[in-house]
């Protein structure tokens, strides 16, 4: 499914004087005195290019100006699980999530603002206490100035089926695009980040942060152990 987040520039105008300082060009590239001039801006560029493209992804490459916005999945809500009665195990188990990959680029010249384009893949399951084959996910991204503000963010709903007999479902969200305004050229694209999680109560957050997870049969060893039956090995 295919999204869109743009941030406004009036959000960015006060960071724009923060950040300008970091030049997204390369330093002392600049035309030689002497002769040899054009020779030696070609090599530059070509230096440069070589320094900055980014190794290929699953979307297409965008030629850019300078490095891209880092993408993060945010580590406290990269995972959804529910429980019945606030009991932590695998038997009251609802429904589950978790953002198993991302990919992204972006494109930016100039003092354009920069334009990028994130896939973003889900892991959706279903336990024990799941009642309906139908469930809403939701989820959120953010674009901070990088490891300070947030400057926007946005949610959006995940719809998921399940089929009948199975558990498990597997989705992926196309984010076209996320755009981000720049004061002038000198401000980089690595001033930024992305961040992307799903939309997590407070119990489920230290769920996450204390590192906690259930092996897949863990409630069918449970069982078995109740009735006298060895689990399988």
């Amino acid at each position: 499914m295919r999204r869109t987040l743009s941030v406004a520039f009036s959000a960015l105008m006060a960071l724009s004087i923060a950040v300008t300082a970091t030049s997204a060009y390369a330093q002392g590239g600049g035309r030689g005195g002497q002769g040899g001039g054009q020779e030696d801006d070609g090599a530059k560029r070509k230096k440069r290019d070589e320094e900055w493209n980014q190794p290929k992804a699953p979307l297409a490459q965008l030629r850019n100006a300078g490095p891209c916005p880092f993408v993060k999945v945010l580590y406290d809500a990269s995972r959804y699980v529910e429980f019945k009665g606030g009991k932590e195990s695998a038997a009251t188990t609802g429904y589950t999530g978790e953002i198993q990959g991302v990919s992204s680029g972006c494109a930016y010249k100039s003092d354009e603002p920069i334009k990028m384009q994130v896939e973003v893949l889900f892991a959706l399951g279903r336990g024990p206490e799941a009642t309906e084959t139908r469930k809403i996910y939701r989820y959120w991204v953010a674009v901070t100035e990088r490891n300070k503000s947030v400057l926007a963010k946005e949610y959006f709903d995940l719809p998921i089926t399940f089929p009948a007999s199975g558990d498990r479902v597997f989705a992926t969200e196309k984010l076209q695009t996320i755009t981000i305004p720049r004061a002038e050229a000198t401000t980089s694209g690595s001033n930024f980040e992305v961040l992307i999680g799903f939309d997590v109560t407070p119990e489920m957050a230290a769920f996450n942060r204390d590192g906690k997870r259930f092996r897949v049969n863990a409630g069918q060893a449970a069982q078995a152990q109740q009735a006298g039956t060895p689990p399988k090995q």
